[in-house]
């Protein structure tokens, strides 16, 4: 079998097909004042179905012909995601798998707005994704849609092409995506974009003085490396992000239990939610002057493999003594902020699969936030609840308290220390932040464990459409 290929998805064809049939959407609240007026046939069906007005039903009604006259979807009045993942597997459960592949749809809606119509077009979108690279039998049941006459369909495509970006990145599994891959996987994006990625592999990381990537990826026999690619007019405001790439994570010498490697794979989930987000950047044209960096390594166990206790140099030339094998991450992030720091952005991110503690501080589906500014801080996490973007995020402290339970009795710091993990950890990456630089690092899960609709178990997007608004409202469409 060969490789999984990365690639864009998309659900929506340029036109309809010789089958095409528009889909009326009604809200619960309309409900009724629309079957007020239908036809006496079509009210009777209504009622002989008991369809009535509850989310994520649909209904298909026929004429005496047998041909199909009307499809009538109900959603909540929000016009969430949700909805339209719902109103999707609604229509495609009305219809057989051989009927799906001649047939086409269109959402018809007469009281709308442009952002409704949009969060139900890419709801459908993250509905029809399903991951079977490795299945035999591919999912052939997905329904095509047409996306309505208005919309802007660049904008919606986008959304959708970066949130099943993350997923496969973080879907394919280790043996399939170790750092080669994630350089290949990158290289994808930027010769899409037109742009060079530059590369600095293994021992050229100590020429080139990025010792703790390094020193964490060493151990495999899949070499580290730093992957690096800018776009945008120089002129423009200059934004950096910074995704973890950690391909696979055994914990090193401290060992992870059975149980919590299952899903290591996706410990470079903060790497996809970059390459998505600088997608989405790059091909809605924000104006900035983009730059992306992504530590890439395997932490594995071996004999060259760093060791609770070393002593690790830096790119900022502070001292690190290692607490814990397991919390690598933040170490080939620290080379790499410090790096981007070097060329003075005025706001740095970087997302991260970061600690099992913000997990416990703010749950599985809640990506922490932390800023070394609190109205950004602030600003991201409303906006992420608003009915526009609805990916919530939740802010945590930058306590400075908690830093003294990073001292080191031997080096400048430890890595690792104190029970509020997340802070401590973030506290341990703000070492390396230029004091007069913007700052947003999310700790991100990037994983559904159960699925939910739209939303299917494995890899997913955390906090991405969060900030991608909020750089749409810092910087401008």
């Amino acid at each position: 079998m060969s490789k999984p290929k990365i690639s864009f998805f998309s659900p929506f064809c340029a036109k309809a097909k010789k089958n095409h049939h528009d889909i009326t959407v009604i809200t619960t609240e309309n409900f009724d004042g629309w079957k007020k007026g239908q036809n006496a046939a079509l009210k009777t069906h209504v009622e002989e179905t008991g369809f009535g007005a509850k989310a994520g039903k649909a209904l298909i009604h026929r004429g005496s012909d047998g041909n199909i006259e009307n499809i009538i979807a109900v959603i909540s009045s929000a016009y969430t995601y949700e909805d339209g993942s719902k109103l999707y597997n609604a229509v495609k459960d009305k219809f057989s798998e051989r009927t799906l592949n001649d047939t086409s749809f269109a959402l018809k809606s007469d009281d709308h707005s442009e952002e409704q119509i949009f969060r139900l077009y890419a709801g459908i979108g993250f509905a029809v994704y399903a991951f079977d690279q490795y299945k035999k039998k591919k999912a052939t049941d997905k329904a095509q849609f047409v996306l309505a006459d208005g919309i802007d369909a660049k904008r919606v495509k986008t959304f959708v092409e970066g949130v099943c970006l993350v997923r496969d990145l973080v879907n394919i599994p280790a043996n399939d995506m170790g750092p080669d891959e994630l350089e290949a996987a990158t290289k994808f994006l930027t010769e899409k974009h037109k742009l060079e990625l530059k590369v600095i592999k293994d021992k050229d990381l100590i020429k080139k003085n990025f010792p703790m990537i390094y020193e964490v990826g060493k151990g495999s026999a899949r070499r580290p490396r730093l992957l690096d690619f800018s776009w945008g007019n120089e002129k423009h405001p200059k934004l950096t992000l910074v995704g973890k790439g950690v391909c696979f994570d055994t914990g090193g010498y401290d060992i992870k239990p059975s149980q919590f490697m299952l899903t290591m794979k996706k410990d470079m989930g903060g790497s996809a939610h970059v390459l998505a987000l600088a997608h989405m950047i790059i091909s809605l044209k924000l104006p900035v002057r983009l730059r992306v960096l992504i530590p890439t390594v395997e932490n594995s166990i071996s004999g060259d493999a760093y060791r609770p206790s070393d002593v690790l140099q830096t790119r900022k030339g502070i001292t690190v003594e290692i607490g814990n094998t397991d919390a690598e991450g933040r170490l080939v992030l620290a080379d790499s902020i410090t790096y981007a720091c070097e060329k003075k952005p005025e706001l740095l991110i970087d997302f991260a699969t970061l600690t099992g503690a913000a997990r416990v501080a703010v749950g599985l589906g809640l990506p922490a936030l932390f800023c070394n500014d609190d109205d950004i801080a602030y600003e991201i996490q409303k906006l992420s609840n608003t009915e526009n973007v609805l990916d919530p995020v939740w802010n945590l402290p930058l306590w400075r308290p908690y830093r003294k339970e990073l001292d080191s009795p031997i080096a400048d710091i430890c890595s690792t220390g104190g029970k509020a993990g997340a802070t401590t950890a973030a506290l341990f990456l703000q070492e390396f932040v230029e004091e007069n630089i913007e700052w947003i690092h999310m700790d991100v899960y990037a994983w559904e464990d159960h699925g939910t609709p739209g939303r299917p178990k494995g890899g997913a997007d955390t906090g991405l459409r969060a900030i991608f608004a909020y750089l749409e409202k810092r910087y401008g469409k």
